[in-house]
């Protein structure tokens, strides 16, 4: 049986609002946006991974062992810092339990 993903890139399409665009510059997140321009995904090697990802250990298991993806190799890919002030988005509200849950799915007191 065929098990090959349907993948959907959500890239922005045509060039960027200003308004976006300085958001983007200013969190250092604009060179991560224009990144996948132009890029096309290959269904059978997300499928691949997908198929060897071990949610427990939170790796890929493969043929020469296990990886895993961390911090320091998004730094290196993507050139995104990993220390410094979080970016979130806006928040209206101070309701921090929930916004912890929101994004991580848990909870810690």
């Amino acid at each position: 049986e065929d098990r090959i993903l349907q993948c959907h890139v959500r890239n922005l399409l045509g060039p960027l609002s200003p308004l976006i665009e300085t958001y983007l510059r200013e969190a250092g997140f604009l060179h991560v946006a224009l990144i996948g321009q132009g890029c096309k995904l290959d269904p059978e090697l997300i499928s691949a991974l997908v198929e060897r990802w071990i949610s427990e250990t939170h790796t890929f298991h493969i043929p020469c062992g296990e990886c895993t993806i961390t911090l320091e190799y998004v730094h290196l890919q993507l050139g995104l810092l990993v220390d410094g002030s979080v970016v979130t988005g806006s928040i209206q509200f101070a309701d921090w339990g929930t916004v912890c849950y929101d994004l991580l799915g848990v909870v810690w007191f």
